[in-house]
């Protein structure tokens, strides 16, 4: 058994030889870094919302994959691969060296081979690599590195993809690796994203009731809320927001003539059109259930704000989560 035992480490030793130790206040300590990769950019959010791939997808017809929904501690490293080395010899690497530290290996896949893209019936499958870094760059990820470029625009030649979690004590990691390689000159890339999973902060928002909400209106003729959630880039209301929806319905309903424009706002993250639509459609979904309450749709009229008019700094997770809210604005 020892003898076994001395063998599994050995195994577990010689698949790692290729990282560096990981300087923790540059790299990840659970994922650290390819040796003689160049660290080119990092950016460490204390709580935000992910979408990690986590499963193949169709690349066809503007398909986007069903992603793996997160919060919690998001750390994104950009790294400069070192040249001669494959991205496969690559992920192998990251993949032995997440499982030694007792990771789990969720999915991988290239694009080479197709394997992040769902086989289509009686069809020729595609392996083109910039399909996979459209729905990996979404919502698009800070321009980290010092060529300031997307990280989409690094995916020319190939790419290969991994997902990892660790659940332990202390709670669950993820580790989201994307490789990406283009021409000589330009020359391959890491992408590493590690989600701490974790409840965030709460009693940081305090919540509005109707009467605060009605007195807000009369004095200002506006406010702001902040407890109606919803689904990562989506318009599906999260149910911990019906309490501020009850307290939106019993405004309407204390006071008939009171007649409301309903706007949707978000942070500054991902493109200005696709944030206007998805603004617009948020604050629809809340004129949904109010009407759905009884509420005459008539007395609202509604519109979509994206992004253009923040009450807080957008480079920070605390300002953005103060610009992502529904505000009432009375007519």
């Amino acid at each position: 058994m020892k003898q076994l035992a001395f063998l599994a480490a050995m195994a577990a030793l010689f698949c790692t030889t290729a990282f560096a130790a990981a300087p923790p206040e540059k790299d990840h300590p659970l994922v650290g870094r390819y040796e003689g990769a160049v660290l080119d950019g990092t950016k460490v959010t204390a709580y935000d919302e992910v979408g990690l791939i986590k499963e193949p997808f169709q690349n066809w017809g503007g398909g986007k994959p069903d992603l793996l929904k997160l919060e919690g501690k998001v750390s994104l490293y950009h790294y400069k691969l070192p040249a001669g080395r494959s991205l496969l010899e690559v992920q192998r690497n990251y993949e032995a060296s997440l499982k030694a530290k007792g990771f789990d290996v969720l999915f991988t896949c290239g694009t080479a081979n197709a394997t992040c893209y769902q086989k289509r019936p009686n069809s020729v499958d595609t392996n083109t690599p910039y399909d996979f870094a459209l729905a990996f760059d979404d919502p698009e990820w800070p321009r980290l590195g010092k060529a300031g470029d997307y990280v989409r625009n690094y995916f020319s030649v190939s790419g290969r993809y991994l997902l990892a979690k660790k659940t332990g004590p202390t709670g669950t990691v993820y580790a989201s690796i994307a490789l990406a390689e283009h021409n000589a000159d330009v020359g391959s890339h890491a992408f590493v994203r590690v989600v701490e999973a974790k409840a965030m902060e709460g009693d940081k928002i305090v919540f509005v009731d109707a009467s605060a909400m009605q007195k807000s209106l009369a004095e200002t003729g506006r406010i702001n809320l902040y407890g109606i959630l919803f689904d990562l880039d989506k318009d599906v209301i999260r149910p911990e927001s019906q309490p501020t929806l009850d307290e939106m319905t019993k405004l309407m309903r204390n006071n008939p003539p009171l007649k409301l424009s309903v706007v949707g706002h978000t942070d500054a993250q991902g493109e200005a059109k696709h944030n206007d639509d998805l603004s617009k459609r948020r604050a629809v979904a809340v004129i949904g259930v109010l009407v759905k309450a009884g509420v005459d749709p008539r007395r609202f009229t509604t519109r979509g704000a994206g992004a253009a008019e923040p009450v807080a700094p957008n480079d920070n997770e605390a300002g953005r989560a103060k610009n992502r809210r529904v505000e009432l604005v009375r007519l």
